[in-house]
C-alpha cells in the first residue's frame, strides 16, 4: 500500500510554516507587490513574469519537487490567522560528507521588525539541526543590510567573512557578508560592527 508523506509543517508561537499552496497565489502575490520597493534593493531583479500566476505555479510545483527530493525546503510564513508574512528557503542542502544547507529569506514590508523572521528561523534552525540532520547552515546578505545581519546574529549564526561578487542583486554582481550556524558550535560571538 502506497502511504502519502504528510506535508512538513513547523509551528512557532505567532506562525505556521508550511510549502506554499496553489491557493496562496493572491495573497503571495499582493504581498510581494505591496512589498516592492521594500523588497528590489535586496533581490535579484525580478522578471517581467515575477507575478504572474504562471510563474507562482511553476513556484509551487518547485517546492513540491525540492521537498520531496531532499534539495530545498522552502516554506511560507503564515500567521495563525492566516496571513502570508514571508518565506524562507533552505536550499542547496548538501549530504554526506558536507551535511548542510543555505538559508534565504524575505518578509513582507508590512511585517518587517516585529520579530516574525527571528522566529521563523529558530524553527527553521532546529528542524535542519534536529530531523533533519544537518551539521552546518549558511546564510549571506548584503554588508549594509543591517536588518538581515541582526535577524541572523540573533539567531545564531557567525559570522564568517565577505564573498566577492557572491550574487547578482538589483542588477549589480554584489559582494555579501557570510554568516554560518553550526549545529555543535563552540565558536564565540564573531559579529562585525
Amino acid at each position: 500500500m502506497f502511504l502519502r508523506r504528510s506535508a512538513l509543517r513547523l509551528d512557532t508561537e505567532r506562525m505556521v510554516l508550511r510549502l506554499p499552496a496553489h491557493q496562496d497565489f493572491a495573497a503571495w502575490t499582493g504581498l510581494r507587490a505591496e512589498s516592492r520597493d521594500f523588497l528590489t534593493p535586496w533581490e535579484p531583479i525580478w522578471h517581467a513574469d515575477h507575478l504572474s500566476r504562471k510563474s507562482f505555479t511553476n513556484r509551487v510545483y518547485w517546492a513540491a519537487r525540492a521537498s520531496r527530493g531532499g534539495t530545498a525546503l522552502p516554506l511560507f510564513l503564515v500567521r495563525r490567522d492566516g496571513v502570508l508574512l514571508g518565506a524562507v528557503t533552505l536550499d542547496n542542502i548538501r549530504r554526506g560528507p558536507a551535511q548542510m544547507g543555505t538559508l534565504g529569506y524575505w518578509i513582507g514590508a508590512p511585517f518587517a521588525r516585529q520579530g516574525y523572521m527571528r522566529e521563523a528561523l529558530a524553527a527553521v534552525v532546529a528542524h535542519a539541526f534536529g530531523p533533519m540532520d544537518l551539521s552546518r547552515l549558511e546564510a549571506a546578505c548584503l554588508p549594509e543590510n543591517a536588518a538581515s545581519r541582526g535577524v541572523l546574529e540573533k539567531s545564531g549564526f557567525k559570522y564568517e567573512g565577505v564573498a566577492q561578487s557572491y550574487l547578482q542583486i538589483n542588477g549589480r554582481w554584489r559582494n555579501h557578508v557570510q554568516y554560518s550556524n553550526l549545529r555543535h558550535d563552540r565558536r564565540g560571538r564573531t559579529e562585525v560592527r
